[in-house]
């Protein structure tokens, strides 16, 4: 392990995090909301630890090695999330503790969407910006936003390329140089960004909240500047479906975008094997809760339509928002929710969860094995379009399966341990290893009713699902640390 090389990294990625507290004093100057001191010291702090930890080490010019690459990504985003949760400490609005300031950092980087402020349709202009501008950094990832910009870094980028993006296919490039790769997937991201922010201004947003919904939607992301949510638009029918449209463009693969982009074509999306899954499940879902909530009568026909269609895509893609309390919903609805958030969407997307690829390839797994009970001896191939997957892919997606249920099952007994109830611990920890946000129980509303002890497990839950568990949890094994 070289630290140097490390050092060097984390202090250009903390010096490039730090201009991104730039705008909030722009925003808080601008509507004289008083907040920009508090925006001015978290950036002092925040550069000037970036430069004492870059400065010494400048000159070194050494390839970051993969397992340097781990050790960056995971500590990186614990260390980004500290130092974005300043502006909540020093501020005295929303006057959140240190545990509570973290968690709501890593929350919007981590595009969880899970937050402990209540009184957001009364915070300064700020801080609301700011929350929404973190969950935008976060949807791209901070890591590949700097290679992208910045491919001065000098370093072996792929390394980081690899432990940042989420998903099974992350050794696949769009383009032949990571840096190109990642500037691809940054111009997407900001033109899909735009394209949503005058869409929701042209539907009826103010330009303020049009700028925050666009940064959380298309991050996936689920922080708003009401504490209705999306449900504070529930009226406007353009807005909801503007919403609907551009969660689910990110929880595609942005493989599949800069391909249509670059050829000029829509038709290979439906060819996809993980699109079509995720589209066949999205529908199937919408069928069953909007015929529940119109059969026991909770909405007429034209609100279980709305609320059923965005909730599932809401909550599938793991962006989060909320058209209305679905933990108050009938009977299992709820739980059909957070199942379609712990999938998740596609590999190589905004989204969070297990992934539809690795569920489409569990499941025809499980049919394969099936059939092996009827012809013993035959030869099934898994394919994905149209294509055998090697045996090392398949094991590899089990081998995830079973650390995803095994980490889920001993967060949950830790959080119970630590005195939230069953329903409590089991939604919140579903929805932090997952990056939804919403949950069950006494975190339905918000996360502010849940033990500060908990809330450091979530954390880690957060951390966990937004590096697929495995990048974490490698840095414990002793072969990573033998030379």
């Amino acid at each position: 392990m070289r630290f140097a090389v490390i050092a060097r990294v984390f202090g250009i990625l903390l010096t490039v995090f730090s201009l991104t507290l730039l705008p909030p004093i722009g925003v808080s100057l601008w509507y004289e909301d008083g907040t920009h001191v508090a925006f001015a010291v978290a950036f002092a702090i925040t550069l000037l630890t970036g430069l004492f930890m870059w400065l010494p080490v400048h000159d070194l010019k050494q390839d970051l090695r993969t397992r340097d690459g781990f050790v960056v990504t995971s500590l990186f985003w614990l260390i980004l999330g500290s130092f974005g949760s300043l502006p909540f400490i020093i501020s005295p609005q929303p006057d959140l503790s240190i545990v509570d300031s973290i968690f709501e950092s890593i929350s919007g980087l981590t595009t969880t969407g899970a937050t402990t402020i209540t009184g957001l349709d009364t915070l300064p202009p700020a801080i609301l910006y700011y929350r929404q501008q973190l969950q935008w950094f976060g949807g791209i990832g901070v890591i590949v936003i700097a290679l992208a910009i910045l491919p001065m870094l000098g370093i072996g980028g792929m390394q980081l390329y690899k432990a940042e993006m989420p998903g099974p296919v992350k050794d696949t490039k769009l383009t032949p140089r990571i840096a190109e790769t990642a500037r691809a997937l940054f111009v997407i991201y900001i033109v899909l960004t735009i394209l949503c922010g005058i869409g929701y201004w042209w539907a009826g947003m103010t330009v303020f909240d049009a700028v925050g919904h666009a940064f959380s939607t298309v991050a996936n992301g689920g922080f708003s500047t009401h504490d209705a949510s999306m449900g504070f638009y529930a009226h406007n029918n353009a807005i909801m479906a503007i919403a609907i449209i551009f969660m689910l463009t990110a929880a595609i693969n942005f493989g599949l975008h800069f391909y249509a982009l670059g050829n000029r074509t829509v038709s290979h999306y439906w060819k996809d094997s993980e699109f079509r899954f995720y589209v066949m499940v999205t529908i199937g879902a919408s069928a069953i809760i909007i015929g529940y909530l119109y059969m026991s009568g909770t909405f007429d026909m034209r609100g279980s339509i709305l609320h059923g269609i965005f909730q599932v895509v809401s909550i599938g893609t793991t962006a989060g928002f909320g058209s209305e309390s679905f933990a108050l919903w009938p009977a299992f609805l709820p739980y059909i929710l957070l199942l379609l958030g712990i999938m998740g969407a596609c590999a190589g997307s905004t989204s969070g969860g297990i992934k539809a690829v690795r569920v489409m390839l569990i499941v025809k797994s499980g049919l394969r094995e099936l059939n092996r009970l009827v012809h013993p001896n035959a030869v099934v191939p898994i394919k994905v379009n149209r294509k055998i997957v090697p045996p090392r892919v398949t094991d590899a997606v089990w081998g995830f399966f079973a650390i995803y249920i095994l980490s889920f099952f001993v967060l949950t007994i830790v959080v119970m341990a630590t005195g939230e109830n069953f329903v409590t611990s089991f939604s919140t920890v579903a929805s932090c290893l997952s990056n939804i946000g919403p949950a069950l129980g006494d975190a339905a509303a918000h996360y502010g009713e849940v033990n500060e002890v908990a809330k450091v497990f979530l954390i880690l839950a957060m951390l966990m699902g937004r590096l697929e568990i495995f990048t974490l949890l490698v840095l414990l094994t002793p072969a990573f640390w033998r030379h």
